[in-house]
C-alpha cells in the first residue's frame, strides 16, 4: 500500500467517524492484497524449486544445497520458538474467525466477504506455516527457508497496519478495548518475535566439530600455538532472547568483575567473524568480480567489499528503518496527549493510559531496533577490518620491487591501522543513508498533520540547511586527503628513524631528525586544525538548524494564518529535535564518507598494485631435466621502464650437486643474479627453470622476533638429529653455551641483541635445516671471522650440503677454488665463467680480484714470517695491557643476573598495560596540559548557556501559545516569534563558541602530547629500542595519536554536554511533576550500578584490544622486510595464517568490548523508558487543573529523548574512558627513562677536542640490560693517539659492544673511558658523538637523495661531497645517474647494493674527518680489490688520526700498530702484531695460521700462474 495513501487515510481518521471513512475496508483490502501477493510468490518459489530439482546435477545448485545443510548442528531456541509462535498466531486468527461467525465481533467494513476472506486466508496461511515448520525441523537446515521468512515479514506488516488503524479509531472515538483487540496485541507480540527470528535466520547452532571442519582447511593446523587458552564463542551459543538483550555476555562480566581480564579469558569470535573465514569469503568475492568483469587482474575492490557486506548491511538497514519509524511515534502522539490533558474532564482515563502505552511501546521497539542495528554495524565493521587487513598483508608478501619502493613500510602500516579503521567506521554511519530519507519523510508527515502547509516551509528550510553540506563536505574531503598524505609522510619518516635509531645516535643526528619529524607533524596538525575549524562551523550550522527550521516553519504558518496551538507547536518542536539528529549526523556522515572514500581509494590502489611475476620462474620436475638451474637468454631489470637492464645476456646451466661461486666488483649484479633465480627481479625476456626445492640466505640478515630455535626451524617439525647436525655445521654450539637459555634465548627485534655474525649463522642454519635441493647464499661469510668462516665453509657448504646445488656470492677469494664453476660478474653480465684454474689462465679480469687478494695474503704471510724473529721494539710505553685468563664456563654461568634467570633470557617483555581504573591524573594531565585547563570552563559555560537558552525558548513557545485554536494567545504571534528567534540565535552563537574553543583546545593538547612523546622517545637510551618492537611505538604514533587528534576532545566534550542536556531535561520534567525526580533518583542509582558493573570488564577489553594491535603491525613489518625470504622458502601460507590468528587476537577483545557497550546501552535505555512511562502515567493520573497542559506537553517533548539522553550520558562517559586509554598509552611514552643529556654546560670539552685521540679504558664493564649478564668484563687498556688499532675476536666476543661503549650507546656499568684526558661519561652525548666518526657494521641509508645521505646537516659544499664520492669509489656511479647528487635513495637504500651502501658510509666519515675513526666491519660487503683501494684511502686520509678497526679480514688489521684480541667479553691479548705472533699459542697467531692455511690452495695456484 503506498505510504502517501496510508498517510492520507490516517489524516482522515482525525476528522471523521467510523461511518464517514472513505475506505472502511482498508485493512481487509491491505490484508488480502498482501496475502495474494505472498501466495503468488510461493507459487513462483515452488516452480523454481522444481526446476532446480530437475537440474540438481549442476555444480552451483549442488553447492548451494550443500551450504543449506550441515551435520552435527543442533536446533536453536529460535526454531522451537517459531513453532510455538506460529501456533499462537493460528489461535489468534482462529479466534477472530470464530467471533466473526458468531457475530460477536464488529468490524468497520460493511461487507462481510472481504472480512471473512482476509481471516480465512490468514488461518490457511498459518496452517501451511506450521506444516512446513514441522517438516523442515526434521532436516539439517542451517537457516530458515527464504519464503518462510518472507511470509513472517508480510504477516508482521499486515498485523501492524491493522493494530495502528484500530488504535487510532479507538483514541479518536473514545472507544473501549474489545476481546479481538487484546488478541491482536498478543498476536503482534508473536509477529514481532517472528520478524526478529526471520532477520536472524538461524535454525541450528553449529557444533564445535562443524566449526572445526570449516576452519581447518583455512588454518592448516597453524593455530595451535596461538589459540591456547581461548574459550569457545559465547555469541554463537546465544539464544534468541540473549541476542536481543545481549545477556550472552553475562559470563564474561562475572569474570571481569572479579579480576582484571586476561587475553586468554576472552571468548573466541563466531566462526563467521573469524579472519580465516572472512579472508576466504573475500577471496571468493574477488574471483566472482573477476568472472563478472571478464578480467584476469585487478578486479574492483569496491565490488568485492559490497558482496562481502551487503547481506549484513541489509539486515542492519531494516533495523535502522524500524528504529526511525518508532522514534517518530512520540512526536506524532504529543498533540493528542496535550489535547487529552486539556480535555481530561470529558475523556476516559483509558485513552490516556492507551496513549502512554503507545509512547512506551514505540520506545521499546526503538530501543531494541536501535541497539541491534548499531551492534550489527559494529560487527560488520569488524568483518570488513579483518578481511581488508588479511588482504593488505597478503598483498605485502607479493608486491613487486617497483611497487614496494613506491609504498614505504610506514605508508603500508597506515593502510592497515588508519585507513582500514576509517573504512570500518563508515559502516556504522552508512545506515544514516537509509534512515535520512525515512526520518525526513516522517518528520514532514508529522508536521503536516499538525501544521498543514506550514510543513512544506519546514521541508524547504531543511533542504536549505542540508545543501550547506555540499561545499563543506567538498572542502572537508580535501582536508582529509591532505591529512592522510601528511600522516603518511610523518609515519614514513618515523618508521625510518626508529629503524635506524642506532645510526642516528652514533652520528649525533638526533636533533636533525627531531626537527624533521616536528616539521612534518606541524604540516599535519595545520591540516587537522583546518578540518576541525571547518567542523566547528558545521556544528554551529547544524546545532542551529532546528532553530532556523522552526523559525521558518512558524513564520510561514503566521503568514498563511495557520493557528499555532500549544499541542501543534510542541509536536513540531519535538519533531525539530528529532530532525536535528539526521541533520546533525549528516555532516558527520559526509565527513566520514570523505574520510572513508580517501582511505578506500588508497587501499584499493594499493591492492591493485603490481605483483611479482608469478611465471618468472618455471619449476621442472627432477625426472625431466638433469639441470638444477637453467637460464636461457635472461634479461632482468629492477626497473623495467629504464632502457638499460640490470642483468643482460644471462645464459647458465647448472647440474645438480654443483657448487657455483659468484664474484665481482661492487654493483656488478651478483645479488641481482640470485634474485633472478628465485624470481624476485622482474624478468624482461628469457627463461628461468628450476628443478627442486630452494633455500635462500640474503646478504642482509633477516631474523624474526622469537627464540633462536624458532628461527632455525622456520615452521618445520623438530627433528633432534637433523637439528643438532645443522647447529654444529653452522658453528652455533659455542654461541648456545654463551646464551643464558641456549637456543631458547629470545632474539630482539631485527636480531638487535645478536652480533652480525650470529645473525648470519642463524639464517644459514635456517636454510640448512630446510634440507632443500638448491641453496642460494648471498655473501654468507662477510659477517663472520676467519675461523668461523672456515668452519662454515668446510662443515656446512662442503660437509652437510656437499650433495646439494649451491650458488654462493663471495668477496673472499679463498673460497673460490673449491667451486665447480665460478661466475665473474661485470656490469650486469657474466663476464667470465669457469673453474678457478681456467679463469686464472684466461687473464681477462679475474686476476684483478685475485691480485688484490694476493697482496693482502702476502702482507699476512710477511708478518707471519717475521713472527719467529725477536722484535727489536718493545711494547709502546703508553700501552697498558691487562689481559686476563678467561674464567671456566661454570663460573661464567654464575655471573648471570637474577633478573636474567627470572625472565628466562627474554629481552623483549610484554607490552606495558595499566590495570584497574584509569587514574585521575591521566584526565588531569590531559585537561590541564594546555593553558593549565583554563579553556575547560569556557567550553562548559558555553554549552550550559546553550542548554538554558534552548529550554527558555521552548518554554516561551509552550507558555504563550493557546491550548486550542479557539483560545487567544497571551501575546501577538509576531512578538512571540521574535523573542523565540532571539533566544534561539543567541543559543546557536554559544554553540559556535563552544565548538571553536573545543576544537582549538583539542588540537593544542594533541600537539603538546605528541611533542612530549616524540622528545621522550628520541631521547630514550638504545636499550629501550632494543627491547621495544617498533610496532608498539608506531601504534602510539599512528592509531593513538589519531584518537588524540580527531576524537579525544570531542568524546570528553560529549560526555559533559550530554550530562548538561540530561540535567536540563530532568529539570523540565521535575518542574511539571516533582514526583518524576523521586523516581529518577533510584533509576539513576541503578544506572550508576550498571556502569560500575560494566566499567571493569569494558576497560580491560579496550586495553587488550589496543595492545593486540601492535603484534599485527609488528608481524606485518617483519614480514615486509623478509618478504623475499618468505617467498623463497614457500612459507607464504604459514605467515598468512599467523597473521589471521593475530587479527582474531585483536577481534576478540574488540568485538566483546563493543558488545558490552550495547549490553549497557540496552539496559540504560529500558530504564529510561520506565522513567518516561512513569511520568506519562503520572501526568494522566493527576486530577484535572493541577498542571498546565502546555507545560506538561513540554515535559513530554523533552521526555521523549530521555532514554537516549540518559543512556548517552553513561555511554559517553564510558566511551570517553575507553578513548582515554590512548591518552594513557601516549603519556606512558612521555615519561620514558632518558639517556644522558645531549650537552652538559658545566662540562663541555674544548672545541678542538680530541686533539691526539688517545683512548683509555679503565676497568670497563658493560651489560645491555639489568636482567642480562655482562657482555664486556673488566676491560683495561689504552689506544695511543694517532695510531691504528685492530680489534679482533670470534663472533660474539664483544667487539661491537666495545665500540658502542665508546659512543655511549651503552653506558658503562662500572669503570670509565678517557679520551684525551676527558672522561666521556661526564660530557654531553652530542659533544661526544659529534667529535667521533664511525662506519657501522650495518650500512644505513635514508629515504631522500644522495646529497642528503652524505651530508644530512648541510655542512659541506658540493665540491667537498664530490671529492668524498671519488675517494670512496662512487663518483663515476653517481655521475652516471640522471639526478647526480639529487639522485633518489629509496627506503633502506634498497635501490643501492649493500656494498655501495657501505661505501656511502665511508663517504660520510671522509666528510666528517674526525680525529677518531671507528671501522666496524666497514668493508665486509665489498670485493677484495675495492677493499684494497678503500684501505689505502683510509690510511691516506686518516694518516694522523686514531683508527679503531674491527674486521674479519685479517689483512685489514695486520698492518695495525696494535691488535686487541677479545674473547667472551674479556681481553685475551693486546700488543703489537709482531709481539703477538712471537707467541705461537697466542690467539692472534692461531687466527693468522687459519687464514693462511685456508688460502694455501689458492696461494699455490697463484704461484703457478705467476
Amino acid at each position: 500500500m503506498p505510504y502517501s495513501f496510508l498517510a492520507a487515510n490516517l489524516k482522515l481518521l482525525n476528522l471523521t467517524a467510523w461511518e464517514q471513512l472513505k475506505t472502511p475496508c482498508l485493512w481487509e483490502e491491505i490484508s488480502i492484497f498482501l496475502l495474494l501477493g505472498f501466495y503468488g510468490t510461493l507459487l513462483l518459489y515452488f516452480i523454481r524449486k522444481m526446476i532446480c530439482a530437475v537440474h540438481m546435477h549442476t555444480t552451483k545448485a549442488a553447492e548451494k544445497d550443500a551450504e543449506m545443510y550441515l551435520e552435527n548442528a543442533r536446533l536453536s531456541l529460535c526454531s522451537k520458538a517459531s513453532v510455538i509462535l506460529s501456533i499462537l498466531l493460528l489461535g489468534v486468527h482462529s479466534t477472530s474467525l470464530i467471533l466473526l461467525l458468531k457475530g460477536s465481533s464488529k468490524t468497520q467494513c460493511n461487507h462481510s466477504l472481504p472480512t471473512f476472506s482476509a481471516e480465512i486466508l490468514q488461518v490457511i496461511s498459518w496452517i501451511i506455516t506450521i506444516i512446513v515448520l514441522s517438516r523442515i525441523l526434521t532436516k539439517n537446515y542451517l537457516i530458515f527457508p527464504g519464503i518462510l521468512r518472507f511470509w513472517w515479514v508480510c504477516s508482521f506488516l499486515i498485523l501492524a497496519c491493522h493494530i495502528a488503524i484500530d488504535s487510532h479509531f479507538i483514541m479518536a472515538n473514545h472507544g473501549n478495548f474489545r476481546i479481538q483487540d487484546y488478541a491482536d496485541v498478543l498476536g503482534l507480540f508473536a509477529s514481532v518475535s517472528l520478524l526478529l527470528i526471520s532477520i536472524q535466520g538461524k535454525m541450528r547452532i553449529v557444533q564445535d566439530g562443524a566449526t572445526k571442519n570449516l576452519t581447518e582447511p583455512l588454518l592448516n593446523g597453524e593455530s595451535e600455538k596461538f589459540s591456547r587458552g581461548k574459550s569457545e564463542s559465547l555469541y554463537s551459543k546465544a539464544t534468541f532472547l540473549d541476542l536481543v538483550t545481549f545477556s550472552w555476555l553475562n559470563p564474561l562480566f562475572v569474570i571481569g568483575k572479579k579480576k582484571p581480564l586476561e587475553q586468554d579469558e576472552i571468548p573466541d569470535v563466531d566462526v563467521e567473524d573469524s579472519a580465516a573465514f572472512l579472508s576466504y569469503c573475500f577471496d571468493e568475492n574477488l574471483k566472482r568480480v573477476k568472472e563478472e568483469e571478464g578480467t584476469t587482474s585487478n578486479p574492483s575492490v569496491y565490488k568485492a567489499i559490497f558482496y562481502l557486506a551487503w547481506k549484513k548491511a541489509a539486515v542492519n538497514a531494516i533495523f535502522a528503518v524500524i528504529s526511525a519509524f518508532a522514534s517518530y511515534v512520540g512526536p506524532y502522539l504529543i498533540n493528542d496527549f496535550v489535547n487529552f490533558l486539556s480535555d481530561k474532564q470529558h475523556r476516559s482515563l483509558k485513552t490516556g493510559y492507551l496513549l502512554a502505552l503507545g509512547f512506551l511501546g514505540a520506545k521499546m521497539v526503538e530501543t531494541i531496533a536501535q541497539r541491534q542495528w548499531i551492534f550489527g554495524a559494529r560487527q560488520l565493521g569488524l568483518r570488513l577490518r579483518a578481511a581488508l587487513i588479511s588482504q593488505i598483508y597478503r598483498k605485502g608478501l607479493v608486491l613487486s620491487c617497483q611497487a614496494r619502493q613506491s609504498h614505504t613500510s610506514g605508508e603500508i602500516m597506515n593502510y592497515m591501522s588508519v585507513d582500514v579503521q576509517r573504512i570500518s567506521d563508515f559502516v556504522w554511519y552508512v545506515n544514516t543513508v537509509w534512515m535520512l530519507p525515512v526520518q525526513i519523510s516522517l518528520a514532514i508527515f508529522v508536521l503536516h498533520t499538525n501544521l498543514g502547509l506550514g510543513a512544506f516551509a519546514g521541508l524547504a528550510a531543511t533542504l536549505v540547511v542540508m545543501s550547506c553540506n555540499i561545499p563543506l563536505t567538498r572542502t572537508q574531503k580535501k582536508y582529509q586527503s591532505m591529512i592522510m598524505n601528511a600522516k603518511d609522510a610523518r609515519m614514513k619518516a618515523t618508521s625510518e628513524v626508529l629503524r635506524n635509531m642506532k645510526t642516528i645516535k652514533l652520528q649525533a643526528w638526533d636533533n636533525q631528525f627531531l626537527n624533521k619529524l616536528e616539521s612534518l607533524r606541524n604540516i599535519e596538525s595545520s591540516w587537522i586544525w583546518k578540518s576541525l575549524r571547518l567542523g566547528a562551523i558545521g556544528a554551529f550550522i547544524f546545532w542551529g538548524s532546528p532553530t532556523f527550521i522552526s523559525i521558518v516553519t512558524f513564520g510561514a504558518c503566521l503568514l498563511m494564518k495557520i493557528p499555532l496551538t500549544a499541542g501543534s507547536v510542541l509536536s513540531a518542536l519535538a519533531t525539530f529535535r528529532m530532525l536535528q539528529d539526521p541533520i546533525f549526523s549528516l555532516p558527520d556522515l559526509l565527513n566520514v564518507v570523505a574520510q572513508a572514500k580517501v582511505s578506500a581509494d588508497r587501499v584499493s590502489y594499493y591492492l591493485q598494485e603490481e605483483e611479482i611475476q608469478q611465471d618468472a620462474v618455471e619449476f621442472v620436475s627432477k625426472d625431466e631435466t638433469p639441470y638444477a638451474i637453467d637460464i636461457q637468454g635472461g634479461e632482468f631489470s629492477w626497473d623495467p621502464n629504464l632502457g638499460t637492464p640490470t642483468l643482460d645476456g644471462i645464459n647458465l646451466k647448472v647440474k645438480r650437486g654443483m657448487k657455483v661461486a659468484i664474484c665481482g666488483t661492487v654493483g656488478s649484479g651478483k645479488s641481482s643474479l640470485l634474485s633472478g633465480v628465485i624470481g624476485e627481479i622482474p624478468k624482461i625476456s628469457g627463461t628461468v627453470k628450476i628443478s627442486g626445492s630452494k633455500a635462500y640466505v640474503p646478504q642482509t640478515p633477516w631474523i624474526l622476533t622469537g627464540n633462536i630455535k624458532e628461527n632455525i626451524l622456520f615452521g618445520n617439525h623438530y627433528d633432534a638429529t637433523k637439528y643438532d647436525t645443522t647447529v654444529k655445521a653452522c658453528a652455533l654450539l659455542k654461541d648456545f653455551e654463551l646464551f643464558p637459555q641456549g637456543d631458547l634465548t629470545e632474539i630482539g627485534e631485527r636480531g638487535i641483541n645478536m652480533s652480525g655474525g650470529q645473525k648470519q649463522r642463524i639464517q644459514i642454519a635456517r636454510a640448512v635445516y630446510q634440507d632443500a635441493d638448491i641453496y642460494l647464499l648471498d655473501d654468507p661469510f662477510s659477517a663472520v671471522d676467519a675461523h668461523t668462516g672456515t668452519q662454515l665453509f668446510q662443515e656446512c657448504l662442503m660437509g652437510v650440503l656437499r650433495d646439494k646445488t649451491i650458488f654462493y656470492v663471495t668477496h673472499q677469494v679463498e673460497f673460490l677454488p673449491a667451486a665447480d664453476l665460478i661466475l665473474v660478474m661485470k656490469e650486469g653480465r657474466i663476464a667470465e665463467a669457469g673453474s678457478f684454474k681456467e679463469l686464472l689462465k684466461q687473464n681477462i679480469g679475474f686476476e684483478v680480484l685475485v691480485g688484490a687478494h694476493s697482496q693482502a695474503l702476502e702482507s699476512v704471510l710477511t708478518i707471519e714470517g717475521t713472527s719467529g724473529r725477536t722484535s727489536e721494539h718493545a711494547t709502546p710505553h703508553d700501552v697498558d695491557s691487562s689481559a686476563e685468563q678467561i674464567q671456566p664456563r661454570d663460573e661464567e654461568e654464575d655471573n648471570l643476573s637474577p633478573e636474567m634467570k627470572e625472565n628466562q633470557g627474554r629481552l623483549i617483555q610484554d607490552e606495558e598495560r595499566e590495570k584497574g581504573s584509569i587514574g585521575k591524573e591521566v584526565y588531569w594531565d590531559y585537561l590541564t596540559i594546555v593553558k593549565r585547563g583554563m579553556l575547560v570552563p569556557v567550553i562548559v559555560l558555553a554549552q550550559s548557556s546553550f542548554q538554558v537558552l534552548q529550554i527558555a525558548s521552548n518554554y516561551w513557545m509552550a507558555w504563550v501559545c493557546p491550548t486550542s485554536s479557539d483560545a487567544a494567545p497571551i501575546a501577538g504571534m509576531d512578538y512571540v516569534l521574535l523573542v523565540y528567534s532571539l533566544l534561539s540565535i543567541v543559543s546557536s552563537v554559544c554553540v559556535l563558541v563552544r565548538a571553536t574553543v573545543l576544537a582549538k583546545a583539542g588540537i593544542l593538547t594533541a600537539q603538546k602530547l605528541f611533542e612530549n612523546m616524540l622528545h621522550s622517545v628520541l631521547r630514550a637510551p638504545m636499550s629501550f629500542f632494543d627491547s621495544t618492537p617498533t610496532g608498539r611505538i608506531l601504534n602510539r604514533a599512528s592509531s593513538d595519536q589519531s584518537v588524540l587528534d580527531l576524537e579525544m576532545a570531542q568524546r570528553l566534550g560529549w560526555a559533559a554536554f550530554s550530562m548538561i542536556q540530561l540535567i536540563g531535561t530532568v529539570a523540565v520534567m521535575s518542574q511539571v511533576a516533582w514526583e518524576v525526580f523521586l523516581i529518577f533518583i533510584p533509576v539513576t542509582a541503578i544506572c550508576i550500578w550498571y556502569k560500575q558493573y560494566y566499567i571493569p570488564t569494558a576497560r580491560e577489553l579496550a586495553r587488550l584490544s589496543e595492545i593486540q594491535k601492535a603484534p599485527i603491525l609488528h608481524h606485518f613489518g617483519e614480514s615486509l622486510s623478509g618478504a623475499a625470504t618468505i617467498r623463497a622458502f614457500d612459507q607464504k601460507d604459514r605467515f598468512i595464517n599467523a597473521n589471521l590468528i593475530l587479527v582474531d587476537g585483536f577481534s576478540r577483545p574488540w568485538f566483546h568490548n563493543v558488545s558490552a557497550m550495547e549490553w549497557l546501552s540496552f539496559r540504560l535505555n529500558q530504564l529510561s523508558n520506565f522513567v518516561f512511562a512513569f511520568s506519562l502515567v503520572l501526568l494522566v493520573s493527576l486530577p484535572d487543573g493541577i498542571i498546565n497542559p502546555s507545560i506538561a506537553g513540554l515535559a513530554v517533548t523533552y521526555g521523549i529523548n530521555l532514554n537516549v539522553l540518559q543512556a548517552s550520558v553513561i555511554w559517553n562517559i564510558c566511551n570517553a574512558e575507553n578513548k582515554m586509554i590512548s591518552v594513557e598509552r601516549v603519556l606512558q611514552y612521555t615519561k620514558l627513562t632518558s639517556e644522558a643529556p645531549q650537552i652538559v654546560d658545566d662540562c663541555r670539552p674544548p672545541n678542538n677536542w680530541p686533539t691526539t685521540g688517545t683512548i683509555s679504558f679503565q676497568n670497563l664493564q658493560i651489560r645491555y640490560a639489568e636482567h642480562l649478564p655482562s657482555v664486556l668484563k673488566n676491560i683495561t687498556c689504552t689506544f695511543p693517539g694517532k695510531k691504528k688499532v685492530g680489534v679482533v675476536g670470534r663472533t660474539g666476543s664483544g667487539k661491537s659492544t666495545l665500540i658502542q661503549a665508546l659512543f655511549r650507546i651503552v653506558e658503562p656499568r662500572e669503570g670509565s673511558i678517557i679520551i684525551d684526558d676527558v672522561d666521556i661519561c661526564k660530557i654531553g652525548l652530542h659533544d661526544l658523538r659529534s667529535r667521533l666518526s664511525i662506519i657501522p657494521q650495518d650500512p644505513t641509508m635514508f629515504d631522500g637523495t644522495v646529497r642528503v645521505n652524505l651530508d644530512p646537516l648541510h655542512q659541506h659544499s658540493d665540491s667537498d661531497i664530490w671529492e668524498a664520492l671519488d675517494k670512496c669509489q662512487l663518483g663515476d656511479l653517481v655521475r652516471a645517474k640522471e639526478g647526480r647528487l639529487g639522485s633518489t635513495v629509496v627506503e633502506n637504500g634498497e635501490n643501492w647494493s649493500v656494498g655501495q651502501r657501505q661505501l656511502f658510509c665511508l663517504g660520510r666519515a671522509l666528510l666528517k674527518h674526525s680525529t677518531i675513526l671507528v671501522l666496524d666491519e666497514a668493508t665486509a660487503s665489498v670485493d677484495s680489490a675495492t677493499d684494497g683501494i678503500i684501505q689505502k684511502v683510509i690510511n691516506q686520509e686518516f694518516r694522523e688520526r686514531t683508527i679503531v678497526t674491527i674486521a674479519h679480514r685479517i689483512h685489514t688489521v695486520v698492518d695495525s700498530d696494535l691488535v686487541l684480541v677479545l674473547s667472551e667479553g674479556r681481553i685475551a691479548e693486546y700488543d703489537t702484531p709482531s709481539k703477538l705472533l712471537e707467541r705461537e699459542d697466542s690467539f692472534f697467531s692461531r687466527l693468522i695460521r687459519e687464514y693462511s692455511s685456508r688460502s694455501q690452495s689458492f696461494n699455490n695456484l697463484a704461484k703457478l700462474q705467476g
